[in-house]
């Protein structure tokens, strides 16, 4: 039974003023539309095939369209389809000359919109002349392309194309188009029927006649037809369901043009289709409905592939997402995008998350007026854009506010017994360092509770200053850290930048605070004495809120600009020396002097510490090397007489690299003769160049052993040959251990770079050894007087040296010391009256100064006078005045061992110094003979001795 379909339509007609033209717009429920699009309404049937009433095949405007159901009806309706656009003087078949319009993109197809601009001002006037004269038609042809153009190139080429050249260029086959509106030079087409030129009319603007083309008729029954139409609605189908865009395409197409017929489907398919111009363009020139069908086909195909496609991409995109809010996914797409581009910035929810982490485990602990600037923060952070420059402030701001350990302690060490060890095992000595530390370890325990300290390590270079602060970190089991001040000129160094300028940062103690993650730390400061002073102020000063006890609670930081309380901080400052401190920053410190080592201190560092790391660095087993003790103390002696160990070290570690090389060199080189012996160096040939071994055992037996494989048979040459590489083998396992014995250390770390304090061995008239303290360490210094010439009145003093101004004063105070001395002694001895005197402190090449040689330079001066030498092994530090009082001196220690090194017996100190010495250790005051005298006539009856 045939059933009539019929298409229900609400047609509204809008009639245009003075009658020039009507456009009916209605909704027509076209059964194949609906077939396509998906809609099933009540009272429509969704059709399987259809065909069209015409005869020809063809569709003209205002024709009766007839859609059959897949039934066996006997029925059929007939229903007018929406016209499309008709003009109401001109009709489009009367249309047989039109101004051509050039299409530079895609052809235009019956039934379509296509806005186009036009460039040529000809070309609008006569398009819009058109329109006035009721025949708003014009033919739209394709461009062919030139060669070696594309793009833009080729579109201005067409805006440039005129007359001729202009219609050789145009495809032949076009489609008439009605101007439906022009403004300005946008003019808006619709497609209405193929055309083709046939000649030019006119060429500016370009006019052309045409023929107007109809498809070839077609069998409407033909199975083949059909089934090509069905896969091609069906491709359409499933793809108008993948874009919405499609859909609005169908709709707006059904408005103009009617129902879908056959040709109509291969135009609609070709045109909303992703193909190129020349693709689209065969479809428009074929009139063979199949064929037109079978090429639109291909193109839906390849629509619906690239739709697979982009759903696989969704598909992907959507399980990587897994399901999420809309807003997530959006966000994660921008995300992705902005990644990919290079643009991803930070989330301000994401930063107020993390800082809020940083915040909840501590938020017990942080001073409520920290927390309310964070609070501030965050909240400003929220109110600002991410490309703002304030907001990268602001950031930078909260992260340095959220990792700072506020109120967060490391779990101190109250065990004496056990910081004792670690700092016992780490150095040797420096015994005044340890007491004062286990005395801070002390007080701690009995109170509960540790405070900071602020404690200065003054001493000369390599005396361990530096690295005992890593020690006295770990005997307390605090965490460490160090920063050099040497040389540091910024204030902004210590109190930090404010944050208004262009990567300002924090002062070094934020960011230690920051770095170890406790509010306890040791913090040692290294080179206190060094600090510089420039343009941005003087840190010096600005150390004194740092490391005042009394500030350093509520310490302010000009980044952060809120109290920081270090009072729980253990400062630790080394210095070499303490007058170049500013003396408002030293009275904050306690200073403990960490004076030189003597010879027997140096050779229990350098057995017990510096050689193990050593060997360890240089790869050497104890078993390779002996350095005996009298290797080590020549080493000292002649080599390291500095108060630090550090050339020391240096010393040490140049001869185990010397004793590799010759070990390695040795292995390479290596011979059965050698094997398994103790060797010593040969002095003459190591000097010369070539390090030769004398074997000590063992030598005539591998002799004897090479001369017996050597005659061997020749059948047996190959088990000679193993065996030979198997002893070399075994020789190579076997340890050769090179003594290093002070006969033969020249040849490891060269001439001895010191000969013997000593001048004299017995010191002769008007020479006197006296004792000065320096940066190094101590040292013997000779004050030599001796006479220029004599005459009456000629009394005076010459002084060389490169004394400074203390020195040279008291050269002259001592003069006149010693001639009043010389005057209560021997009235009749005018000496000083009468002489011309020149004294000298050699090394001329060194600077000298300090008041401690008064009583040295009255002696030198009263031997010469007296023409007596004074007592053997004798060596004095002293000031003097004019009445003769010996004040005390500087360097006790020091000048001792300066002494003992020397190998002086009597020392002679001022008496205000004697609680110094009783403070030495033993083992530096052991074989001293020291004497301490409060005034010059003391020391007069010591070194003038008459049984001497």
């Amino acid at each position: 039974m045939l059933k009539t379909l019929t298409s229900r339509c609400s047609s509204h007609v809008a009639f245009v003023a003075h009658a020039r033209r009507y456009v009916p717009v209605g909704e027509p429920a076209s059964p194949l539309l609906r077939c396509i699009i998906g809609q099933n309404k009540r009272g429509l049937y969704i059709i399987r095939k259809f065909c069209s009433d015409s005869t020809d095949g063809s569709d003209p405007d205002g024709a009766t369209v007839r859609v059959k159901s897949g039934g066996d009806g006997d029925e059929a309706a007939e229903s007018k389809s929406s016209s499309a656009i008709v003009p109401t003087l001109v009709k489009p078949e009367d249309c047989l000359t039109v101004v051509a319009l050039p299409l530079s993109h895609r052809p235009l197809f019956p039934g379509f919109y296509m806005p186009v601009y036009v460039k040529d001002p000809k070309l609008l006037a006569a398009l819009t002349e058109s329109r006035k004269r009721q025949a708003p038609y014009a033919g739209a042809f394709l461009v062919k392309d030139e060669e070696g153009t594309e793009g833009s190139d080729s579109e201005k080429n067409i805006y440039d194309l005129k007359g001729k050249d202009l219609f050789n260029r145009l495809h032949e086959v076009g489609t008439l188009a009605q101007i439906t509106s022009i403004q300005g030079d946008q003019v808006v087409l619709i497609g209405h029927r193929r055309l083709r030129i046939s000649e030019m009319v006119s060429e500016d603007p370009l006019t052309v006649k045409v023929d107007h083309l109809k498809e070839i008729p077609y069998d409407k029954d033909d199975d083949i037809l059909k089934a090509t139409s069905f896969e091609v609605i069906s491709t359409l189908r499933d793809v108008l369901k993948t874009s919405p865009l499609w859909r609005d395409h169908a709709q707006t197409y059904i408005q103009h043009v009617g129902d879908f017929t056959y040709p109509r489907v291969a135009d609609f398919g070709a045109a909303i289709s992703g193909a190129n111009k020349q693709q689209c363009q065969q479809v428009l020139e074929e009139l063979d409905v199949h064929k037109r069908l079978k090429l639109t086909l291909e193109l839906v195909k390849k629509e619906m592939e690239i739709s697979k496609i982009q759903e696989s991409i969704a598909k992907a995109i959507e399980e990587k997402i897994s399901g999420e809010q809309r807003r997530y996914l959006l966000n994660e797409q921008l995300k992705a995008i902005k990644k990919e581009l290079g643009l991803e910035t930070d989330d301000k929810t994401a930063l107020s998350g993390k800082f809020r982490e940083r915040l909840d485990p501590k938020k017990e602990k942080i001073p409520a007026h920290v927390l309310q600037v964070i609070e501030e923060e965050l909240a400003k952070l929220q109110l600002l854009e991410a490309s703002s420059s304030e907001f990268n402030v602001t950031r930078n701001y909260l992260d340095w506010l959220t990792a700072l350990p506020w109120g967060e302690y490391s779990d101190e060490n109250f065990d004496v017994l056990r910081a004792q060890e670690i700092l016992d095992e780490d150095h040797y000595g420096l015994t005044d360092v340890k007491e004062r530390i286990l005395e801070f370890i002390a007080v701690g325990k009995l109170r509960g509770i540790s405070q900071g300290k602020i404690v200065c390590l003054s001493g000369p270079p390599g005396v361990g200053k530096t690295s005992i602060g890593r020690s006295i970190a770990r005997a307390l089991n605090r965490k460490f850290y160090r920063f050099s001040v040497g040389g540091l000129s910024d204030v902004a160094e210590i109190k930090g930048h404010r944050r208004t300028y262009i990567g300002a940062m924090p002062g070094k103690m934020v960011q230690c605070l920051k770095s170890v993650g406790t509010a306890n730390p040791l913090v040692l400061i290294d080179e206190i004495d060094k600090l510089g002073r420039g343009h941005a102020g003087d840190p010096a000063s600005a150390m004194l809120e740092l490391l005042d006890p009394e500030q350093n609670a509520n310490f302010l930081d000009h980044y952060l600009d809120v109290p920081i309380d270090l009072s729980k901080v253990l400062f630790v400052c080394t210095a070499n020396v303490i007058e170049n401190i500013p003396n408002p920053l030293l009275d904050r410190m306690e200073v403990i002097s960490i004076a030189g080592y003597i010879t027997d201190e140096k050779m229990h560092i350098a057995r017990d510490y510096l050689e193990k790391a050593t060997r360890d660095t240089c790869g050497i087993k104890p078993e390779q090397v002996e350095v005996t003790d009298s290797a080590l103390l020549a080493l000292i002696e002649n080599y390291c007489r500095e108060a630090g160990v550090r050339n020391l070290q240096k010393q040490i570690e140049k001869i185990y690299r010397k004793i590799a090389l010759q070990l390695v060199r040795q292995g390479g080189n290596l011979e059965p003769a050698n094997v398994g012996t103790e060797v010593q160096l040969d002095e003459d040939k190591v000097d010369s160049g070539s390090s030769s071994y004398e074997s000590v055992v063992g030598a005539e037996a591998s002799e004897n052993t090479q001369e017996a494989e050597i005659v061997d048979s020749p059948a047996n040459q190959d088990d000679t040959l193993e065996a030979e590489n198997n002893e070399t083998s075994e020789a190579a396992k076997k340890v050769e251990k090179v003594l290093v014995d002070s006969s033969n250390l020249v040849d490891f770390v060269g001439k001895p770079v010191f000969h013997a304090d000593r001048i004299y061995e017995h010191t002769p008239v008007g020479v006197v050894m006296g004792l000065a303290w320096t940066a190094m360490g101590g040292s013997t210094l000779y004050i030599e007087t001796s006479h220029v010439e004599q005459g009456e009145g000629k009394g005076s003093l010459n002084l060389t040296g490169q004394l400074g101004d203390v020195m040279k004063e008291s050269a002259q105070i001592a003069h006149t010391v010693a001639r009043a001395i010389l005057l209560e002694k021997d009235p009749e001895n005018q000496f000083f009256a009468n002489t011309k005197i020149h004294l000298h402190v050699p090394a001329g090449a060194t600077p000298k100064d300090g008041p401690s040689a008064g009583c040295t330079m009255i002696t030198s001066m009263l031997s010469l006078a007296m023409n007596k030498p004074v007592k053997k092994d004798l060596a004095m530090t002293g000031e003097v005045t004019l009445t003769r009082k010996i004040l005390p001196i500087g360097g006790v220690k020091e000048k001792t061992i300066a002494a003992r090194r020397s190998e002086v017996k009597t020392i002679v100190f001022p008496s205000a110094n004697r609680r110094d010495f009783d403070e030495l250790a033993a083992n530096v005051k052991e074989g001293l003979d020291v004497h301490f005298v409060d005034d010059y006539s003391q020391i007069y009856a010591l070194a003038f001795d008459e049984s001497q």
